[in-house]
């Protein structure tokens, strides 16, 4: 396979086994995610926060639960239309273009991840997907 320029699915399949959604300090939500969220579950915004989410420093976490996951993973994420955009960005993160180490990392426990690519056509493909997801909010 030669690769000149690769799409995101080049790169990564989500596999939707839920790894991404157990530890890893939590997911964090904006207010714009608290917004969507609580709308999609029928609640007010105040009570999804008492309800459902965490201090983590000063962000706010969705809550995890006995097992560590997410408590919106039901083996499927339960909220996955409205899903933080935290989770909508995931494995495309700023971290990748900081240091391509992180994605090596990141697909230790992830099995969508391919590393059989060149980590600059890596980064190519994450410099590009986080400009047109900015460009989008």
């Amino acid at each position: 396979m030669t690769f000149n320029t690769i799409k995101p699915s080049d790169i990564f399949i989500c596999k939707k086994c839920g790894d991404c959604c157990k530890g890893f300090g939590g997911t964090y939500v904006t207010a714009k995610d608290i917004e969507k969220i609580a709308t999609y579950i029928n609640t007010d915004p105040k009570k999804f926060v008492s309800d459902y989410c965490v201090k983590s420093g000063s962000k706010l976490v969705l809550a995890q639960g006995a097992d560590g996951y997410c408590i919106f993973w039901d083996d499927l994420c339960t909220i996955h239309p409205v899903k933080p955009r935290m989770c909508k960005a995931w494995p495309f993160i700023e971290s990748v273009l900081t240091n391509i180490t992180n994605w090596h990392i990141m697909a230790d426990s992830c099995p969508g991840i391919r590393t059989d690519v060149p980590d600059n056509l890596i980064q190519e493909c994450v410099r590009s997907v986080r400009k047109q997801d900015s460009s989008e909010n």
